[in-house]
C-alpha cells in the first residue's frame, strides 16, 4: 500500500504472497490486517483468499489492475524508497531479484539482529511432506472429490489451468506439461501424514518419508514427547537408503520436463518477439520464473540432499531428519537442510550486489567483556564478514538513563524445575506491579502450566491475563490488546519477546522464567562448532536477554523491572544489561516488595 503522508515516490510493501511462496505457514499477514478476522470468519474466507501457491494467472484475470499486490508491485518498481520486511528481502534475495526485477542498490536493514534469522529461512531446503505436497497442489491444482475438501482448495489452479492458452499449438510444451503433471502424482497427497502413519504410503515420496519417519522413531525412546524428534542421518537403514534412491529418480523424472516447459515457454519469447501483446509475455516471463524459483530450483536441491546420502554432506550445510510436532502430534516428517552459515549465502547474492547496506539494531553487539570479539561477532551475524571490504562500525549511546529507570532483579531462591515455585513468583510479581506485565518463557509448555496456575487468582485481582498459544489470537493482535490496557498481563515467548513495542505504563515488568539458553538441536550443535562453542551459547543468551530487557523503557518518561527467576544465570551473561544497571540478586519476597516499592513511587 502507498503510506498515505509520505512521498509519492515511497512505497511500503507488505508480506506479498507470490513472492513470499516459500514462507512456512504461507499465509499474508501485513501490519494493518487484523488478526481477529480468520478467528470470526474463517481463515478460507481471509487468509485462504491469498495467492500463497504461485497460482496468479497476473493480467489473465479480470482482477489484474485493480489488484493491490499488482499495484503496489509496479509502483515498487519505479518508486525510489521501498519499505519491506526481513522476509520478503530475503525471498526476493534468494530469487535472484525475480528475473528482469532488479534489486536495490541500496539497502537499511532495521533490527538487524533478525538478519540471521530471516537468511536462515529463505536459503534452507526442507524435503517434507509439508513441502511436497505444497509443491504438488502448485502443479496439479485443487484435486476434486476427496473426502472433506473446501470450496477454495477444488478451485485451486494447477498449471494446466495457468498455462493451457499460453501452449495452444506447442506440442513439445504441451507433452513435457503432461509428462509434468504425471511426475508431480508421485509427490505426497492429501491425506499424506495419515497413511504415512497407517502404514499405508503412496508414491515414491511418501514411502521415503515413512522409513524416515520410522529411522526417527527408532532413535528415540521418548516417542511420546511433546516436542519434535530429530536424528542424524547416518548410519542410514537399509530402508530408507532404498527409497532414497527410488525418490532421486522419480524427482529426475519430474525435473527433466519441468525444464523442458520452462525452455519450451522461453522459446516463444525470442521466436514471437513481434507476434506476442505485452500482456501475454508478461504472463510468460512470469511462469518461467515461477518454474525455476518455485518448482526446478526445490526439486534440484532436494535431489542434490538426497545424493549426499551415499556421501558426505558438504561442509557448508546442515542435514537431519525430523519428525516435527505441534502439541504432541506429528504434523511435518521430512529431511531438512539449512546453511550452517546463512548469512554466506546472503552476502553473495545480495550484500556483495549492493552499493551499500546499513544494517541497525540496539542488539547487534551482546556486551560480553571483549569489545572487538563482540563487533566481529556482530559482523557475522549480518554477513558483513564475508564481504571484500570491512564493515564500518558505529556506535551511539543510548539517550535513556538504565540505572535511574530500571531495576534489574535475579531471584535465586525460586527452583525453576519447580513449576509451582515458578507460578507463585509470577503470580506476586505481576499482583505487586499491578499488571503491565510481561511473562516470558522458553518453553511452551512451561507458560501453559504457569497459566493454568495463576488465571483464576490475577482475574479476582482485576488484572486480566492473556497468553501466547492458549488466546486464539495472533502475537500482534495479543500485543495490542496488551498495550490498550494499562493493567493486562501477557505471557509468550520468543515471538513476543521480539515483537512488543508498548510504551508508558502498559509495561512496566518482565518477568523471564530463566537464562534462554540456545536449544542444542543439530543445527545449533554445528553453528557451535563453527562460532566459538561455548562462547557462542553466551552470546545468544546474552542476546535474548538484552532485547527482552530492551522492551521496557521505550521513552524517557518509562520505569520497569526486569525480573529473572533464575539463581543459575552466570555472572559472565550480565554484560546483557547496561552499564549503568546494577544486577541485584536477591529472594521473591524481596523482589516482590522491591517491584511494588520502585513501580509505585513518584
Amino acid at each position: 500500500r502507498a503510506l498515505p503522508t509520505a512521498p509519492q515516490d515511497t512505497v511500503a510493501v507488505g508480506l506479498m504472497a507470490r513472492w513470499a511462496a516459500r514462507s512456512r505457514d504461507g499465509d499474508m499477514v501485513g501490519g494493518d490486517f487484523p488478526g481477529w478476522l480468520p478467528g470470526l470468519v474463517g481463515r478460507q474466507r481471509t487468509l485462504g483468499l491469498t495467492d500463497r501457491r504461485g497460482e496468479c494467472i497476473y493480467s489473465a484475470s479480470e482482477h489484474y489492475r485493480k489488484c493491490f499486490i499488482e499495484r503496489s508491485l509496479r509502483r515498487a518498481k519505479h518508486a525510489r524508497i521501498v519499505v519491506a520486511n526481513h522476509a520478503l528481502v530475503m525471498i526476493q534475495a534468494a530469487m535472484g531479484g525475480g528475473g528482469d526485477d532488479q534489486l536495490p542498490a541500496h539497502y537499511i536493514f532495521d533490527e538487524g539482529h533478525h538478519v540471521f534469522e530471516a537468511a536462515d529461512g529463505a536459503f534452507a531446503a526442507h524435503l517434507s511432506g509439508r513441502e511436497t505436497h505444497e509443491l504438488r497442489r502448485w502443479l496439479i491444482g485443487g484435486e476434486g472429490g476427496r473426502r472433506g475438501a473446501t470450496r477454495s482448495a477444488d478451485r485451486s489452479r494447477g498449471l494446466q489451468r495457468r498455462l493451457d492458452d499460453l501452449l495452444s499449438g506447442e506440442e513439445d510444451c504441451q507433452q513435457a506439461l503432461a509428462d509434468v503433471l504425471k511426475a508431480a502424482r508421485g509427490l505426497a497427497g492429501e491425506g499424506w501424514r495419515q497413511r504415512i502413519e497407517d502404514g499405508r504410503p503412496q508414491g515414491p515420496v511418501e514411502h521415503f518419508l515413512e522409513q524416515l519417519r520410522n529411522q526417527v522413531y527408532a532413535r528415540h525412546s521418548g516417542n511420546n514427547s511433546p516436542y519434535s524428534l530429530e536424528a542424524e542421518p547416518r548410519p542410514l537403514t537399509p530402508e530408507v537408503e532404498e527409497q532414497a534412491r527410488v525418490l532421486e529418480t522419480a524427482l529426475q523424472r519430474l525435473e527433466a520436463p519441468l525444464a523442458e516447459l520452462r525452455r519450451g515457454l522461453a522459446r516463444r519469447l525470442d521466436d514471437e518477439v513481434e507476434a506476442l501483446d505485452g500482456d501475454s509475455r508478461r504472463r510468460i516471463e512470469a511462469a518461467c520464473r515461477s518454474l525455476e524459483f518455485r518448482a526446478l530450483r526445490q526439486v534440484k536441491a532436494w535431489r542434490s540432499m538426497l545424493a549426499s546420502l551415499e556421501s558426505e554432506t558438504p561442509p557448508e550445510f546442515c542435514d537431519w531428519f525430523a519428525v516435527e510436532r505441534l502439541d504432541g502430534r506429528d504434523f511435518d516428517v521430512g529431511m531438512f537442510r539449512h546453511w550452517v552459515d546463512p548469512t554466506q549465502p546472503f552476502a553473495e547474492t545480495l550484500l556483495s550486489a549492493t552499493q551499500g547496506a546499513l544494517i541497525t539494531s540496539a542488539t547487534l553487539t551482546d556486551g560480553s567483556a571483549d569489545l572487538e570479539a563482540d563487533w566481529h561477532a556482530a559482523e557475522r551475524r549480518t554477513g558483513a564478514v564475508h564481504l571484500p571490504n570491512p564493515a564500518i562500525r558505529a556506535q551511539l549511546r543510548s539517550p535513556f538513563v538504565y540505572g535511574a529507570q530500571t531495576r534489574v532483579l535475579l531471584v535465586n531462591d525460586v527452583r525453576k524445575d519447580d513449576l509451582e515455585q515458578v507460578a507463585a513468583a509470577y503470580r506476586g510479581l505481576f499482583l505487586a506491579a499491578g499488571g503491565g506485565a510481561l511473562g516470558l518463557f522458553t518453553a511452551i509448555s512451561r507458560l501453559r502450566a504457569v497459566h493454568a496456575k495463576i488465571g483464576g487468582k490475577l482475574d479476582a485481582a482485576g488484572l486480566p491475563l492473556y497468553a501466547q498459544h492458549i488466546d486464539g489470537l495472533d502475537v500482534s493482535t495479543l500485543v495490542e490488546i496488551f498495550r490498550d490496557d494499562e493493567d493486562s498481563c501477557l505471557l509468550g515467548t520468543d515471538a513476543v519477546r521480539d515483537g512488543v513495542d508498548v510504551p508508558g505504563r502498559a509495561l512496566r515488568l518482565i518477568v523471564f522464567d530463566r537464562v534462554p539458553w540456545p536449544r542444542p538441536d543439530l543445527r545449533h550443535k554445528a553453528r557451535r562448532r563453527l562460532f566459538g562453542g561455548r562462547d557462542y551459547d553466551d552470546r545468544l543468551a546474552r542476546l535474548k536477554l538484552r532485547q527482552a530487557y530492551g522492551r521496557l523503557i521505550r521513552r524517557s518518561s518509562d520505569r520497569g523491572v526486569f525480573v529473572l527467576l533464575d539463581p543459575m544465570m552466570p555472572s559472565r551473561l550480565a554484560g546483557a544489561f547496561p552499564e549503568d544497571v546494577e544486577v541485584q540478586r536477591l529472594g521473591i519476597a524481596e523482589a516482590v516488595e522491591l517491584t511494588r516499592g520502585f513501580l509505585t513511587a513518584d
